[in-house]
């Protein structure tokens, strides 16, 4: 079972960012990686054309709860705040990840804007501002015509190979580093994307999940026929789907406009669990736990986060924003979760199972 260490809550100053852009439905402007200590994070989050960069000191703490279960949040120090200087963009950047390179010491963090700009810089592993490589890349039309959400991926056993999504467009662009492999051309406006994992093909790196208005479709990087696509699942028409995220053994959960996460096996597209009305409101954040993976986290757009047990539909905690969600984003390898809300203030939240509490006591 999994239960919350801590919940911490620090502020954005007014003088990094004054009034946060609005951004689209999907919170996907807030990327996190966990120094090696453990002691703090550094969180990156993009406002306008800008990426800035927060350290946040972290420790555990006794958690308390209020009204209904919910996690009340404890004050923490804000150590360092800065702008991030190697994202020109010229527009809102609509989405960043961040992909953790640890064996080769550093990070990459990607950002993309609503005409599919795409800039991809390396970090210092250790927080440090070092310069290192950058590349940019402009989408086949140069950024032509209506902007709109733009997301993106990196693939998780290659990180030179990233997926930019365009919504209004409906493409999804494939890159090695900063040259185009591919187009792929799905049927409605792509809302979110993800390279799959441990699929048993012994090449799950070319599997690609994407949500497309109320479908999820799947795609194959090394196939032609039919532009690439493997399989659609069709949900409820009318109702979007807004998240899609894969786990570590290699089951897909979708989310969205219907309120309900539905988890698929890869093997056979066959539905392990459907968590039918979970969320209040649509949802529009996913992911799995990197401790157990039959957890999952759910983000929805009434400022609530909760962990629950998919197989069995049952929530273990939850805390809330105090405000509408700019960012929200799960640590790649760690079970910390932080959110980003327009009021400028910035939740983090770190997980662990019953095991893991057990050891630290002994």
């Amino acid at each position: 079972m999994l239960e919350a260490k801590c919940l911490k809550k620090a502020v954005v100053p007014s003088t990094l960012i004054e009034d946060p852009s609005p951004g689209s439905l999907q919170c996907t402007r807030l990327a996190l990686h966990v120094s090696e200590d453990a002691s703090s994070c550094f969180i990156y989050i993009a406002s306008g054309p800008h990426v800035y960069k927060l350290q946040v000191k972290l420790g555990t703490s006794f958690v308390s709860t209020g009204k209904d279960s919910l996690l009340i949040p404890e004050h923490t120090e804000l150590i360092a705040s800065s702008l991030v200087n190697r994202c020109p963009h010229r527009a809102e950047i609509q989405s960043i990840v961040l992909a953790d390179v640890q064996s080769h010491g550093y990070l990459v963090l990607g950002s993309v804007d609503p005409y599919g700009h795409l800039i991809v810089s390396k970090l210092d592993g250790s927080g440090k501002d070092i310069d290192r490589l950058t590349y940019s890349v402009l989408p086949h039309d140069n950024g032509i015509g209506e902007g709109s959400w733009s997301g993106l991926c990196f693939c998780p056993n290659q990180w030179s190979m990233t997926a930019v999504a365009r919504s209004f467009c409906k493409t999804i662009d494939i890159y090695d580093q900063d040259i185009h492999i591919r187009t792929l051309r799905p049927l409605w406006y792509p809302t979110s994307l993800n390279f799959l994992q441990n699929v048993g093909n012994g090449n799950q790196s070319s599997i690609l999940a994407i949500t497309e208005g109320s479908q999820l479709s799947i795609w194959d990087l090394r196939m032609k026929e039919n532009g690439g696509c493997v399989h659609r699942i069709c949900g409820i028409p009318g109702d979007t789907l807004y998240a899609v995220c894969c786990s570590s053994t290699g089951n897909v959960a979708v989310g969205g406009a219907d309120r309900t996460v539905s988890i698929y096996d890869p093997r056979r597209w066959s539905s392990l669990s459907r968590w039918v009305h979970c969320s209040k409101f649509e949802i529009t954040g996913l992911a799995f736990s990197t401790l157990d993976p039959d957890y999952i986290y759910i983000q929805g757009v009434d400022y609530e986060v909760f962990c629950g047990q998919w197989k069995e539909s049952n929530k273990s905690f939850s805390f809330r924003g105090d405000s509408n969600w700019l960012g929200f984003s799960k640590c790649s390898d760690k079970d910390i979760l932080a959110g980003w809300c327009d009021s400028g203030s910035i939740f983090i939240a770190d997980v662990a199972s019953d095991i893991d509490k057990l050891v630290s006591v002994h």
